[in-house]
């Protein structure tokens, strides 16, 4: 009985490593693992219960490979109804696969069929694995936790979406500023040059300034200049007419000597 509760376990890990490595809880495995035990192990009514279960499937294995080669999948879960002992077969590559289709199909919501505590996951003829039991608190513990990750992942590829978008938002922003600094910097260019300009333009001034200044400078003292020499010719000429009204006058009393001469000489 040891040995063969050791080849289920080693089924039941091989058959769910999602539940192991996702960190459900002992208490879901537990019922894995009771769904294959030994009668041993559990009281006689369960055992005898489990056997029943097992029997009514392995009644039904040709429908149930038969809806597997059907659907084209991997394997398929199988339980009866656990209100009409009918055959419930959900194809699927995984036992998670097969529940989640079975949940997002529009039939799981008609209450018309009634999944019981434990299920089988049957695989196609050609794969070489045994039937695996997972209990139904297994798959939907799966299923909520697969669902929290994909609305995880989804929560995550929005928010990618909007840092996508403000990083966008802010690289535009940030050609705009270069776009101004760069215009910035040519109006700065532009006011330099200008300035530049007027600098170049108002040292001209200065030197023309300058230069005018030392030119009136210099037309004051040739004023002054020509007014002096004005001032000597005024001279010059006041002394040569006093000089030539006296030698006028020596020579017209020089004159009336000589008219005097010759007029006692006659």
């Amino acid at each position: 009985m040891r040995q063969l509760l050791l080849v289920l376990l080693g089924r039941i890990r091989r058959g769910v490593p999602h539940v192991v490595g996702s960190g459900l809880s002992l208490m879901s495995l537990a019922l894995v693992v009771v769904g294959c035990a030994s009668p041993s192990l559990m009281p006689e009514t369960q055992a005898v219960a489990i056997k029943d279960r097992d029997r009514a499937l392995a009644s039904h294995a040709d429908a149930i490979h038969a809806a597997i080669r059907q659907s084209g999948n991997v394997g398929a879960l199988a339980f009866l109804d656990a209100k009409d002992g009918r055959l419930v077969v959900l194809p699927g590559d995984s036992s998670a696969d097969a529940w989640s289709r079975y949940t997002s199909s529009p039939e799981s919501g008609t209450g018309r069929v009634s999944v019981p505590p434990v299920l089988t996951f049957v695989h196609r003829a050609d794969v070489p694995k045994a039937p695996e039991t997972i209990t139904r608190s297994v798959l939907q513990q799966r299923q909520v936790l697969e669902t929290e990750l994909r609305d995880g992942h989804r929560r995550i590829e929005e928010q990618l979406g909007i840092v996508q978008r403000e990083l966008a938002e802010s690289n535009r922003e940030a050609a705009a500023l270069q776009t101004a600094v760069r215009s910035l910097s040519e109006e700065l260019a532009t006011v330099r040059k200008f300035m530049l300009q007027t600098a170049q333009l108002g040292w001209l001034n200065h030197e023309l300034t300058v230069e005018n200044a030392s030119g009136i400078r210099r037309v004051v003292t040739t004023s002054q200049e020509l007014s002096a020499s004005s001032e000597r010719l005024e001279e010059t000429i006041r002394q040569l007419s006093k000089s030539l009204a006296a030698q006028l006058k020596e020579l017209a009393s020089r004159l009336d000597t000589i008219q005097g001469k010759v007029s006692s000489l006659k």
